[in-house]
């Protein structure tokens, strides 16, 4: 079983840019893909990003593509989601997701709390 803690969240204006972490812990990274989701209030939670079990694919979904980057350092246990021109409809909770067997929009078997996101205009 994995642990995940999410971090790096704020208050920041639109075009700016944060980059999101979460932290492994009880087993090694490299055992999972890793995945960001976000929900917004009174929104499903939605796919974000996606990584392979050893960075080499990644996914993202149409409306990051271009500004978001995620990647990971499994010596690190860490994965990151480095977000540019960030705009106010990205305001969200984002989470860490990790699975051992999906990448993609359906994994999920282990989840952070989430971090918030909030992007002013």
């Amino acid at each position: 079983q994995v642990q995940l803690v999410e971090s790096g969240g704020g208050l920041v204006q639109a075009g700016g840019s944060l980059r999101l972490s979460c932290a492994a812990s009880g087993r090694t990274l490299s055992s999972y893909a890793m995945g960001w989701f976000r929900q917004a209030p009174g929104r499903e939670r939605e796919f974000v990003a996606a990584i392979g079990w050893s960075g080499g694919t990644t996914y993202y979904a149409d409306s990051v593509k271009g500004r978001f980057t995620i990647s990971r350092d499994n010596a690190k246990n860490t994965v990151y989601l480095q977000m540019n021109s960030l705009k106010p409809e990205d305001t969200a909770v984002y989470s860490c997701a990790a699975d051992p067997r999906k990448i993609g929009a359906t994994m999920g078997g282990y989840w952070g709390q989430g971090t918030q996101v909030t992007v002013s205009s």
